[in-house]
């Protein structure tokens, strides 16, 4: 077995259980792509079998803190059936729904979803790559399922020194998904869009969103960043008279019409624009156009927290401008998923918008990612969507 050791003093993380191990970190060792390797403390103490990555910063990603346990196709059936068994434990109102949340389920650089009969799984370390084959026949049999389709196409992928892979892993047929959500249907192409084809973290916020609609009774609704509609549509369950849907992508502005459509709802109580969300603010507000209820849930401005500062710029200026357009008394779900953006962060971030836009509010609630998407106590960095909801005054 091969190993690698650290230096001095770089141990400390390990001990806490946390599951990465940057480049770094490592005095001496090494092993092939994903191949499984023994790490030891820089006396030579056991501290974790981890998959090895020859090009990523983050050079291994800890499997087990087990001495005796082994890395093999049962440790891998194992992790899989306790995460497909924890998801019994959530009350998820969908058929769709999160199965594998990568370290937090253990399997770091793993994430499946599921979608009605169909699985959606990304690989996006060597350690998951080379155990591909044994991942997908667990996968497959602790589920029950038949069909299973790789999107592994994030960028990720080539810091670890891979090549995008996408396609059937294990049957076949149309990629276009339809899936129930609370009181309404979402559709999907688990072949295109961002992720896994759709946005499961914010299954709860949706229903809480549609949830201020029906007590609020909203007039006006603007939602930015809108993607295939999930907002819109909650909004419109909710009783919105009016939604304006702004996204910069014309195909997920046509899946956003296509799903208001789908629930019944009239083309009319609608309006699309795929435009910039950020110039469409600016002009909301030169225009004196105002909103009693806003969702802003923009892609991730920060990867890491190198992109912080420059992230923090971006996220001011959208909420700074929402808030502007917001009627008093009116509601604004916002959100961040950049992992290098903390909570305590995000909130000094709107707290700062709202005092360029001179305005206060009152914040109603915290806003996090629905319970399949897990965060651990030994792995915060689980804790990647915040979201807050501010009542102006």
């Amino acid at each position: 077995m091969k190993s690698i050791r650290l230096r001095e003093g770089k141990d400390r993380s390990l001990l806490r259980r946390h599951p990465w191990v940057f480049d770094g970190a490592i005095a001496k060792g090494g092993g092939d792509a994903g191949e499984t390797v023994r790490v030891e403390s820089h006396e030579g103490r056991f501290l974790g079998w981890a998959a090895f990555s020859p090009t990523s910063k983050i050079r291994a990603r800890v499997w087990s803190f087990d001495e005796a346990e082994h890395i093999d196709a049962s440790f891998f059936i194992a992790r899989i059936k306790s995460a497909v068994e924890a998801r019994r434990l959530f009350d998820i109102k969908s058929d769709g729904l999160r199965l594998i949340h990568g370290e937090s389920d253990g399997l770091p650089g793993l994430v499946v979803d599921r979608y009605g009969d169909t699985l959606v799984a990304q690989f996006s370390s060597c350690g998951t790559e080379r155990w591909k084959g044994v991942i997908v026949q667990a996968l497959l049999a602790q589920t029950g399922l038949t069909r299973l389709y790789e999107r592994s196409d994030a960028s990720v992928r080539s810091l670890e020194g891979l090549q995008e892979a996408t396609g059937w892993l294990a049957g076949s047929g149309a990629t276009g998904i339809t899936i129930s959500e609370h009181d309404w249907k979402l559709s999907l192409d688990i072949a295109e869009g961002h992720k896994t084809g759709f946005y499961l973290d914010q299954r709860d916020s949706r229903q809480k969103f549609a949830a201020y609609a029906r007590r609020l009774q909203f007039k006006r609704v603007l939602n930015c960043y809108c993607y295939t509609g999930g907002f819109t549509v909650a909004a419109l369950a909710g009783g919105a008279a009016h939604v304006t849907s702004i996204d910069s992508s014309g195909p997920a502005i046509e899946r956003a019409a296509a799903n208001v459509a789908l629930n019944g709802f009239d083309a009319s109580r609608t309006t699309m624009q795929d435009a910039d969300v950020n110039a469409s603010l600016r002009q909301f507000l030169t225009q004196g156009r105002t909103f009693d209820a806003i969702v802003l849930d923009p892609p991730k401005f920060a990867p890491t927290a190198a992109h912080a500062e420059r992230a923090a710029r971006a996220y001011k200026d959208i909420n700074r401008l929402a808030l502007s357009i917001l009627e008093p008394g009116g509601v604004l779900f916002t959100y961040s998923c950049s992992g290098g953006i903390s909570a305590d962060l995000f909130h000094k971030i709107v707290a700062s918008a709202g005092m360029d836009a001179q305005v206060d509010a009152f914040i109603s609630e915290r806003m996090g990612g629905a319970p399949d998407h897990p965060m651990t106590v030994t792995f915060p960095e689980g804790e990647y969507l915040k979201g807050l909801v501010l009542l102006k005054k």
